[in-house]
């Protein structure tokens, strides 16, 4: 009997030595199908240049419905994996509404921050329960702070599918927060003026969020007819021209300089509309306006990368809502209606910048053909199925609203409407008399990338009370789209030397509880969990009892 002890205090003496000897240890083992806590090269490297402390406050703590509380499990795993990486990351899990006295007032100063809740409405043994959460982490480093959200919204998700997104995001967002935090040199970013594009203030939500990857200026065009060379050598300074709904045809000395930019690795984000078209427009008495070509003079530079902005307006009935008043005068009602010319696109998720984003919102958007040359090209975003293509001039009117579409006449669908471009960009100028003389032109570059959208006011934020609202948020219906990040995601495409986007193809799968089947198997699965345990003891017991006594005879 006594050795028998000894040699279990050894055993556990063996153990507990194992196990503190583990804890001294540097690793851990990612026994999961699609390795989701195992980190890519890109994601390991955002943390090497942190030497001080990182801290990373998570607001998800407390009581949480049952999704969130996975994906704090989940979010606590991947930030475990960083902290391996780096000891330096130091991660704290809180309640932001623990303590506080007035929730209502916490709540409104958390959002006031950015931090915007999820009302989270769930329900158990026929108790419906609606809760706010606060699905954020903030990421500290010195004197600097980072947002970063950990809940992905997508139109029509469930909430279970809404966090097996938010999972599949985790590893690229955390980096991306890395990255941001401990950039040392920004990349440049021009803003193209002088040919009547965006004003700054329809562009300051995308200008604000991009603002902690880049530095941004101005380049005016205009210069190039008194000085061309001096415009290009700044333009050159700059590592990303961005173009954003240009409504003034472009001088061939313009396209030069812009061509000789982009021939020596210069990278270029087009925005354009190709037809004359505003809602705006249709707000006078009669409710129609005329829809007209608008010719920026770039058919051939473009032809020349591969491809063709068509100058026709999608029809889709894949559409998002605008809002009109049902009458005039302090009574007016404003009703949310179709709008078949602002088509609602989905991503396909075929490549890093469109992985697992939300729908996006177009306004008057034309179609993209593209062209036979040595250029890779990416269609990244088609209209729907049910959608077609209508010709200009043509007369748009809002009677269309009450006048059901014809889903028969909907036949030419899938058009491409925007479109990356990858490859030696060669000038578009080759074999033609140069408009003007550029020291130092070349005809023939290297790698390079340009992203083509055929809708300007895809990154258009709107207005209230003069100041900026959200990039892809409609402050008429409430509904909030993926501009914004389809466009911050395809800059850092663009610009990004690291990998890190490609981080957001990694595909993860969640499982979850079956909750109709829980409910209804509830009192099965308690029996079996609680009493069988209880049975197999005293199963065990009698049996261990009817050898002793065999043996003993007692």
């Amino acid at each position: 009997m006594q050795k028998t002890i000894l040699l279990v205090l050894k055993a556990l003496a063996l153990l507990l030595l194992i196990n503190f000897l583990i804890g001294f240890l540097n690793f851990r083992f990612d026994l999961t199908e699609d390795q989701r806590y195992t980190l890519s090269e890109p994601a390991i490297a955002a943390t090497e240049k942190f030497e001080s402390p990182v801290l990373i406050d998570v607001l998800l703590e407390g009581t949480l419905p049952s999704e969130f509380a996975k994906l704090k499990v989940e979010v606590g795993e991947i930030l475990a994996a960083y902290a391996l990486a780096n000891t330096n990351i130091k991660i704290d899990f809180v309640d932001p509404l623990k303590g506080v006295t007035s929730i209502n007032k916490t709540i409104a100063e958390l959002e006031s921050l950015g931090l915007k809740g999820a009302s989270i409405t769930s329900e158990d043994n026929g108790k419906v329960s609606q809760e706010v959460v606060f699905p954020w982490a903030i990421v500290n480093y010195e004197n600097k702070s980072v947002r970063v959200p950990l809940l992905k919204n997508k139109i029509g998700a469930t909430a279970e599918q809404r966090v097996s997104n938010s999972v599949q995001h985790l590893e690229y967002a955390f980096a991306d927060a890395f990255t941001k935090i401990g950039i040392q040199e920004k990349k440049k970013v021009a803003v193209i003026k002088g040919n009547g594009e965006l004003d700054d203030i329809f562009m300051a939500d995308y200008l604000s969020s991009i603002r902690d990857y880049y530095n941004i200026g101005a380049i005016t065009l205009d210069s190039v007819a008194s000085n061309p060379q001096q415009t290009l050598n700044q333009l050159r300074t700059y590592d990303l021209a961005l173009i954003a709904k240009p409504t003034q045809a472009f001088s061939d000395a313009e396209k030069y300089v812009l061509d000789q930019f982009i021939v020596h690795g210069g990278k270029t984000m087009w925005l354009i509309d190709k037809v004359a078209m505003e809602l705006d427009s249709l707000r006078n008495p009669e409710g129609r306006s005329l829809a007209l070509q608008r010719d920026l003079n770039l058919t051939d530079f473009f032809f020349k990368y591969g491809i063709r902005i068509n100058p026709v307006l999608v029809n889709d009935l894949y559409f998002t809502q605008i809002v009109l008043a049902d009458e005039e005068g302090p009574n007016a009602q404003y009703n949310p209606l179709p709008w078949l010319y602002n088509p609602m696109v989905f991503s396909r998720n075929n490549h890093a910048i469109n992985t697992n984003t939300e729908a996006l919102r177009l306004q008057f958007a034309n179609t993209i053909d593209t062209l036979p040359n040595g250029n890779k090209k990416t269609i990244l975003y088609y209209s729907s199925p049910l959608s077609k293509a209508e010709g200009v001039p043509r007369q748009i009117s809002l009677d269309i609203i009450g006048n059901p579409p014809k889903k028969e006449t909907y036949t030419d669908g899938n058009n491409p409407l925007a479109v990356l471009i990858e490859g030696n960009f060669n000038s578009a100028f080759v074999n033609r008399v140069k408009p003007i003389p550029l020291e130092g032109a070349i005809e023939n570059g290297t790698f390079n990338k340009m992203l083509v959208v055929a809708d300007g006011d895809i990154i258009k934020n709107q207005i209230r009370q003069g100041r900026p609202l959200e990039l892809g948020y409609d402050k008429w219906t409430n509904n909030s789209y993926g501009n914004k990040e389809f466009l911050v995601n395809s800059i850092n495409y663009l610009l990004d030397d690291t990998g890190l986007i490609n981080i957001r193809t990694k595909k993860i799968a969640i499982p979850f509880l079956d909750q109709k089947k829980v409910s209804a198997q509830k009192t099965k699965w308690q029996l079996i969990t609680v009493g069988l345990p209880v049975v197999l003891v005293f199963l065990f017991g009698l049996f261990f009892h009817s050898i002793r006594k065999k043996k003993y005879g007692s």
